[in-house]
Protein backbone atom coordinates (compact mmCIF):
# COMPACT_ATOMS: atom_id res chain seq x y z
CA UNK A 1 0.00 0.00 0.00
CA UNK A 2 1.32 3.79 -1.04
CA UNK A 3 -0.07 6.11 0.58
CA UNK A 4 0.22 9.86 2.33
CA UNK A 5 0.23 10.36 6.04
CA UNK A 6 -3.34 9.24 6.05
CA UNK A 7 -2.42 5.64 6.42
CA UNK A 8 -1.64 6.44 10.32
CA UNK A 9 -4.63 7.43 10.96
CA UNK A 10 -6.09 5.04 13.79
CA UNK A 11 -8.61 4.06 11.41
CA UNK A 12 -6.58 2.29 9.14
CA UNK A 13 -5.69 -1.69 10.01
CA UNK A 14 -3.25 -4.00 8.39
CA UNK A 15 -3.49 -7.41 8.64
CA UNK A 16 0.35 -8.56 8.46
CA UNK A 17 2.81 -5.83 7.95
CA UNK A 18 6.28 -6.64 7.53
CA UNK A 19 7.98 -3.84 5.88
CA UNK A 20 6.99 -0.10 6.49
CA UNK A 21 8.79 2.48 4.09
CA UNK A 22 9.13 6.25 5.07
CA UNK A 23 9.87 8.80 2.68
CA UNK A 24 11.07 12.12 2.93
CA UNK A 25 11.65 11.21 6.66
CA UNK A 26 11.92 14.74 8.06
CA UNK A 27 8.43 15.29 6.83
CA UNK A 28 7.45 12.67 9.44
CA UNK A 29 7.38 13.07 13.49
CA UNK A 30 9.11 10.61 15.69
CA UNK A 31 5.45 9.62 17.55
CA UNK A 32 4.07 9.43 13.81
CA UNK A 33 6.82 7.18 12.44
CA UNK A 34 6.14 5.03 15.55
CA UNK A 35 2.32 5.35 14.76
CA UNK A 36 2.99 3.52 11.51
CA UNK A 37 4.97 0.91 12.54
CA UNK A 38 2.37 -0.10 15.32
CA UNK A 39 0.70 -0.88 12.57
CA UNK A 40 1.43 -4.34 12.43
CA UNK A 41 1.63 -7.52 14.50
CA UNK A 42 4.77 -7.19 16.47
CA UNK A 43 8.07 -5.17 14.70
CA UNK A 44 7.82 -5.00 11.28
CA UNK A 45 11.05 -4.05 9.30
CA UNK A 46 11.48 -0.19 9.07
CA UNK A 47 13.50 2.07 6.38
CA UNK A 48 13.53 5.66 6.00
CA UNK A 49 15.03 7.28 3.34
CA UNK A 50 15.60 10.81 3.63
CA UNK A 51 18.50 12.87 1.39
CA UNK A 52 19.08 15.12 5.24
CA UNK A 53 19.14 12.69 7.85
CA UNK A 54 17.49 14.40 10.87
CA UNK A 55 20.28 14.61 13.38
CA UNK A 56 17.92 11.71 15.58
CA UNK A 57 18.62 9.30 12.77
CA UNK A 58 22.08 9.70 12.98
CA UNK A 59 22.27 9.11 16.82
CA UNK A 60 19.94 6.41 16.26
CA UNK A 61 22.71 4.68 13.70
CA UNK A 62 25.36 5.61 16.26
CA UNK A 63 23.44 3.21 19.39
CA UNK A 64 22.62 0.80 16.60
CA UNK A 65 19.01 1.06 16.44
CA UNK A 66 19.44 1.56 12.95
CA UNK A 67 21.93 0.57 9.99
CA UNK A 68 22.83 3.16 7.67
CA UNK A 69 23.15 2.66 3.96
CA UNK A 70 24.27 5.54 2.03
CA UNK A 71 24.43 6.95 -2.01
CA UNK A 72 26.86 8.63 -2.08
CA UNK A 73 26.61 9.84 -5.75
CA UNK A 74 24.21 12.39 -7.58
CA UNK A 75 21.35 10.94 -10.19
CA UNK A 76 22.46 10.80 -13.50
CA UNK A 77 21.76 14.34 -15.27
CA UNK A 78 21.98 16.19 -12.37
CA UNK A 79 24.42 19.46 -12.07
CA UNK A 80 25.66 21.41 -9.24
CA UNK A 81 23.37 24.59 -8.22
CA UNK A 82 25.43 27.87 -7.38
CA UNK A 83 23.93 28.86 -3.69
CA UNK A 84 24.11 32.47 -2.24
CA UNK A 85 23.04 33.82 0.51
CA UNK A 86 21.11 37.25 0.06
CA UNK A 87 20.79 40.24 2.44
CA UNK A 88 18.08 42.77 1.97
CA UNK A 89 19.80 45.29 0.30
CA UNK A 90 21.16 42.90 -2.40
CA UNK A 91 17.60 41.71 -2.83
CA UNK A 92 17.29 43.37 -6.23
CA UNK A 93 20.33 40.93 -7.42
CA UNK A 94 17.66 37.89 -6.69
CA UNK A 95 15.34 39.64 -9.08
CA UNK A 96 17.84 40.58 -11.85
CA UNK A 97 18.83 36.84 -12.06
CA UNK A 98 15.64 35.59 -11.98
CA UNK A 99 14.29 37.91 -14.90
CA UNK A 100 18.02 36.92 -17.05
CA UNK A 101 16.96 33.27 -16.66
CA UNK A 102 13.79 34.21 -17.80
CA UNK A 103 15.37 35.61 -21.03
CA UNK A 104 16.72 32.18 -21.75
CA UNK A 105 13.65 30.85 -21.71
CA UNK A 106 14.10 29.40 -17.98
CA UNK A 107 11.72 29.31 -14.67
CA UNK A 108 12.08 30.10 -11.45
CA UNK A 109 10.31 29.61 -8.12
CA UNK A 110 9.85 32.04 -5.43
CA UNK A 111 9.52 30.23 -2.12
CA UNK A 112 7.83 32.27 1.07
CA UNK A 113 7.06 30.40 4.45
CA UNK A 114 3.85 31.91 5.14
CA UNK A 115 0.72 31.27 2.65
CA UNK A 116 -1.52 34.14 3.85
CA UNK A 117 -0.20 37.54 6.09
CA UNK A 118 0.11 36.83 9.73
CA UNK A 119 0.41 39.52 12.65
CA UNK A 120 1.89 37.00 14.82
CA UNK A 121 4.50 36.45 12.55
CA UNK A 122 7.07 39.17 10.37
CA UNK A 123 7.13 36.62 7.25
CA UNK A 124 6.88 37.10 3.69
CA UNK A 125 3.38 35.33 2.64
CA UNK A 126 2.54 33.53 -0.54
CA UNK A 127 -0.22 35.45 -1.59
CA UNK A 128 1.21 38.89 -0.95
CA UNK A 129 4.55 38.24 -2.42
CA UNK A 130 2.69 37.08 -5.27
CA UNK A 131 0.51 40.13 -5.63
CA UNK A 132 3.72 42.15 -5.24
CA UNK A 133 5.55 41.32 -7.79
CA UNK A 134 3.17 40.65 -10.23
CA UNK A 135 1.86 44.54 -9.92
CA UNK A 136 5.56 46.08 -9.07
CA UNK A 137 8.76 43.83 -10.11
CA UNK A 138 7.71 41.66 -12.98
CA UNK A 139 4.44 42.59 -14.23
CA UNK A 140 5.57 41.69 -17.59
CA UNK A 141 6.09 37.84 -16.80
CA UNK A 142 3.78 35.22 -16.29
CA UNK A 143 3.58 34.66 -12.41
CA UNK A 144 1.58 31.79 -10.94
CA UNK A 145 0.66 30.75 -7.18
CA UNK A 146 0.15 27.57 -5.60
CA UNK A 147 -0.22 26.86 -1.58
CA UNK A 148 -1.71 23.43 0.26
CA UNK A 149 -5.00 25.18 0.52
CA UNK A 150 -5.96 26.09 -3.06
CA UNK A 151 -7.72 23.91 -4.47
CA UNK A 152 -6.81 23.82 -8.44
CA UNK A 153 -2.99 22.86 -7.24
CA UNK A 154 -2.72 20.77 -9.93
CA UNK A 155 -3.70 22.72 -12.20
CA UNK A 156 -1.15 25.61 -11.81
CA UNK A 157 1.52 23.19 -11.38
CA UNK A 158 0.99 21.80 -14.87
CA UNK A 159 0.83 24.92 -16.25
CA UNK A 160 4.30 25.31 -14.52
CA UNK A 161 5.37 22.57 -16.24
CA UNK A 162 4.48 23.02 -19.41
CA UNK A 163 6.58 26.29 -19.36
CA UNK A 164 3.26 28.69 -19.38
CA UNK A 165 4.04 29.92 -16.28
CA UNK A 166 7.60 32.12 -15.86
CA UNK A 167 7.69 31.93 -12.08
CA UNK A 168 6.21 29.94 -9.95
CA UNK A 169 4.99 31.65 -6.14
CA UNK A 170 4.90 28.83 -3.73
CA UNK A 171 5.10 27.76 0.34
CA UNK A 172 6.70 24.24 1.13
CA UNK A 173 4.07 22.40 -0.69
CA UNK A 174 6.38 22.26 -3.56
CA UNK A 175 9.25 20.85 -1.57
CA UNK A 176 9.22 17.24 -2.61
CA UNK A 177 7.70 15.42 -5.35
CA UNK A 178 8.50 18.15 -8.10
CA UNK A 179 10.44 18.10 -11.28
CA UNK A 180 10.72 20.51 -13.64
CA UNK A 181 14.39 20.38 -15.67
CA UNK A 182 13.52 24.02 -16.99
CA UNK A 183 13.41 25.71 -13.59
CA UNK A 184 17.20 27.36 -12.59
CA UNK A 185 16.34 29.63 -9.73
CA UNK A 186 15.27 28.73 -6.52
CA UNK A 187 14.47 31.96 -4.62
CA UNK A 188 13.77 31.61 -1.14
CA UNK A 189 12.05 34.26 0.89
CA UNK A 190 12.80 33.99 4.88
CA UNK A 191 15.39 31.38 4.29
CA UNK A 192 15.95 31.14 8.16
CA UNK A 193 12.88 30.17 8.84
CA UNK A 194 13.56 26.76 7.25
CA UNK A 195 15.43 23.48 8.57
CA UNK A 196 19.06 22.65 6.83
CA UNK A 197 16.75 19.92 5.04
CA UNK A 198 14.54 22.26 4.00
CA UNK A 199 16.73 24.31 2.07
CA UNK A 200 18.18 21.12 0.82
CA UNK A 201 15.24 19.61 -0.49
CA UNK A 202 14.23 23.30 -2.26
CA UNK A 203 17.36 23.39 -3.59
CA UNK A 204 17.22 19.91 -5.16
CA UNK A 205 14.12 21.19 -7.17
CA UNK A 206 16.62 22.30 -9.31
CA UNK A 207 19.77 21.52 -10.81
CA UNK A 208 17.56 19.18 -12.93
CA UNK A 209 18.63 20.19 -15.99
CA UNK A 210 21.50 20.80 -18.42
CA UNK A 211 21.53 24.72 -17.71
CA UNK A 212 23.23 26.12 -15.01
CA UNK A 213 20.92 26.47 -12.08
CA UNK A 214 21.03 28.95 -8.42
CA UNK A 215 19.43 29.22 -5.44
CA UNK A 216 19.41 32.17 -3.43
CA UNK A 217 18.79 32.25 0.05
CA UNK A 218 16.72 35.52 0.77
CA UNK A 219 17.12 36.35 4.62
CA UNK A 220 15.63 39.97 6.58
CA UNK A 221 17.87 38.55 9.43
CA UNK A 222 21.39 39.59 9.43
CA UNK A 223 22.66 38.33 12.77
CA UNK A 224 25.80 36.28 12.66
CA UNK A 225 23.86 33.12 14.11
CA UNK A 226 21.90 32.98 11.38
CA UNK A 227 24.31 33.96 8.40
CA UNK A 228 26.42 31.23 9.69
CA UNK A 229 24.03 29.00 9.73
CA UNK A 230 22.46 29.80 6.04
CA UNK A 231 26.48 29.95 5.11
CA UNK A 232 26.49 25.97 5.50
CA UNK A 233 24.31 25.60 2.29
CA UNK A 234 27.12 27.52 0.24
CA UNK A 235 29.43 25.19 0.95
CA UNK A 236 27.90 21.83 1.58
CA UNK A 237 26.18 20.17 -1.06
CA UNK A 238 25.61 17.20 0.99
CA UNK A 239 22.56 15.84 2.80
CA UNK A 240 24.72 13.88 5.28
CA UNK A 241 27.17 17.02 5.96
CA UNK A 242 24.08 19.43 6.22
CA UNK A 243 22.62 16.81 8.67
CA UNK A 244 26.00 16.50 10.49
CA UNK A 245 26.11 20.20 10.84
CA UNK A 246 22.44 20.39 11.98
CA UNK A 247 23.50 17.80 14.93
CA UNK A 248 26.03 19.60 15.69
CA UNK A 249 23.82 23.12 15.95
CA UNK A 250 20.82 21.51 17.71
CA UNK A 251 21.87 18.68 18.92
CA UNK A 252 20.58 15.26 18.59
CA UNK A 253 17.44 15.37 21.16
CA UNK A 254 16.46 12.40 23.35
CA UNK A 255 17.56 8.60 22.45
CA UNK A 256 14.51 7.14 24.56
CA UNK A 257 11.93 10.50 23.96
CA UNK A 258 10.25 12.05 21.26
CA UNK A 259 12.34 15.45 20.85
CA UNK A 260 14.36 15.45 18.08
CA UNK A 261 16.49 17.96 18.39
CA UNK A 262 17.90 19.48 21.63
CA UNK A 263 21.71 19.92 24.08
CA UNK A 264 23.61 16.09 23.26
CA UNK A 265 25.02 14.24 25.99
CA UNK A 266 26.92 11.65 23.54
CA UNK A 267 30.31 11.94 21.75
CA UNK A 268 29.64 14.29 18.93
CA UNK A 269 32.76 13.76 17.08
CA UNK A 270 31.46 9.99 16.84
CA UNK A 271 28.64 11.04 14.60
CA UNK A 272 30.74 13.40 11.66
CA UNK A 273 31.61 9.96 10.11
CA UNK A 274 28.25 8.66 9.66
CA UNK A 275 29.81 6.44 6.68
CA UNK A 276 31.32 4.39 9.51
CA UNK A 277 27.98 3.92 11.64
CA UNK A 278 27.63 0.64 9.66
CA UNK A 279 30.93 -0.99 10.09
CA UNK A 280 30.85 -0.15 14.08
CA UNK A 281 27.58 -1.51 14.06
CA UNK A 282 28.46 -4.72 12.15
CA UNK A 283 31.92 -5.18 15.15
CA UNK A 284 29.37 -4.96 17.91
CA UNK A 285 27.24 -7.58 15.86
CA UNK A 286 30.66 -9.71 15.72
CA UNK A 287 31.36 -9.47 19.33
CA UNK A 288 27.62 -10.26 20.61
CA UNK A 289 27.73 -13.38 18.10
CA UNK A 290 30.83 -14.95 19.29
CA UNK A 291 30.10 -13.81 22.97
CA UNK A 292 27.12 -13.30 23.81
CA UNK A 293 27.21 -13.00 27.62
CA UNK A 294 30.39 -10.68 26.77
CA UNK A 295 32.76 -12.68 29.50
CA UNK A 296 35.63 -11.97 27.17
CA UNK A 297 35.03 -8.23 27.15
CA UNK A 298 34.39 -7.39 30.77
CA UNK A 299 34.76 -3.70 30.08
CA UNK A 300 31.83 -3.59 27.68
CA UNK A 301 30.00 -6.01 30.42
CA UNK A 302 30.48 -3.19 33.08
CA UNK A 303 29.15 -0.63 30.63
CA UNK A 304 25.96 -2.31 28.93
CA UNK A 305 25.26 -3.04 32.94
CA UNK A 306 25.59 0.54 33.74
CA UNK A 307 23.55 1.72 30.27
CA UNK A 308 20.76 -0.70 31.27
CA UNK A 309 20.80 0.45 34.96
CA UNK A 310 20.46 4.14 33.46
CA UNK A 311 17.36 3.54 31.13
CA UNK A 312 15.47 1.16 34.42
CA UNK A 313 15.85 4.50 36.41
CA UNK A 314 14.73 6.48 33.67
Amino acid sequence: MVGTHALIEEDVELANLGLAIVDEQHRFGTRQRELLRAKGNGRPHFMAMTATPIPRTLALALYGEMAVSVIDEMPPGRSPVETQVVAPPDRRHAYELVRAQVRLGRQAFVICPLIDESDALVARSATAEFERLKADVFPDLRLGLVHGRLKNKDEVMGAFVSGEIQVLVATAVVEVGVDVPNATVMMIEGAERFGLAQLHQFRGRVGRGAGQSYCLLVSDDASDATLERLDLMTRIRNGFRLAEEDLRIRGMGEMLGPRQHGMSDVAMQALEHPELLSEVREEAERVLESDPGFANHPTLQAAVARRLDQTSIS
